[in-house]
């Protein structure tokens, strides 16, 4: 089995902040008919939380409120699955909620010595 990230993209403009309860029930609903495959996962804050870290090229780093890139659609949330292959794993993206947006599916890299 791999594991795979299924990273959610969704314009906030559009969802709203908090997003709407039947979202939230909605992944409910996928969390409920997918466990055997999720790993993990959560919703994040939206992208005016974030802050962004970059190497300044001299040894040190440069801090900045905001999200890594300036996009219409953000990163919304995640899921980590299982699954047998990428198709398997493409599946069960079609199958998390969104209103509008997309899903981005990537596995994992298994990194000897690495944490987790």
């Amino acid at each position: 089995m791999t594991q795979y990230l299924v990273l959610i993209y969704q314009d906030e403009q559009q969802i709203g902040d908090p997003p709407p309860a039947e979202m939230g029930q909605a992944h409910q609903s996928f969390i409920a008919a997918n466990g055997a495959a999720l790993r993990g996962g959560n919703a994040l804050g939206s992208s005016a939380t974030a802050t962004t870290v970059r190497p300044d090229g001299a040894g040190g780093f440069v801090v900045t409120d905001g999200p890594f890139a300036e996009t219409k659609e953000q990163l919304g949330g995640y899921y980590l699955i299982e699954a047998t292959d990428l198709d398997a794993a493409i599946a069960l993206a079609k199958q998390v909620p969104m209103a509008e947006g997309g899903v981005e599916v990537r596995p994992i890299w298994s990194v000897p010595g690495a944490v987790g």
